[in-house]
């Protein structure tokens, strides 16, 4: 799959990253299966925020309510990567669960794009656009 992600979602993970650094940031993907349109930063609520991450469960029910009544899909999810590659970790594939969502990992100044499918990662094709 081709992946088409707007301008100001490249910058607004890039800037989510330097903000919570040196601890990892994370948050939600909106838009559809193959187009990413915007991003929705949450807090990052793991114990140990320095090495993990994981969404405030809160914030995603409340993002799966709005799409619910119309509001933009969560087609993923994204979170970074502070001294390490824009790659699934052993931690992320042990976390996976082979949903189809979108993952986005930004580390050192990169952002790529995964696929969690049934079969483990795959990486994603992306494109930026405008709007």
């Amino acid at each position: 799959m081709d992946l088409v992600v707007t301008s100001g979602v490249i910058a607004t993970l890039l800037a989510e990253a330097t903000r919570a650094h040196p601890a990892e940031c994370c948050g939600l993907l909106l838009g559809t299966g193959d187009r990413i349109d915007a991003v929705l930063p949450v807090a990052n609520v793991h114990p140990e925020p320095l090495r993990h991450f994981e969404i405030d469960p809160a914030a995603l029910i409340a993002a799966h309510r709005a799409a619910r009544r119309g509001g933009p899909e969560v087609a993923g999810y994204y979170h970074s990567h502070p001294d390490g590659r824009a790659e699934p970790s052993t931690v992320d594939r042990d976390a996976a669960s082979g949903d189809g969502r979108i993952w986005a990992i930004v580390a050192g100044g990169n952002v790529l794009f995964w696929c969690d499918g049934p079969d483990g990662f795959e990486k994603l094709c992306s494109r930026v656009a405008d709007r």
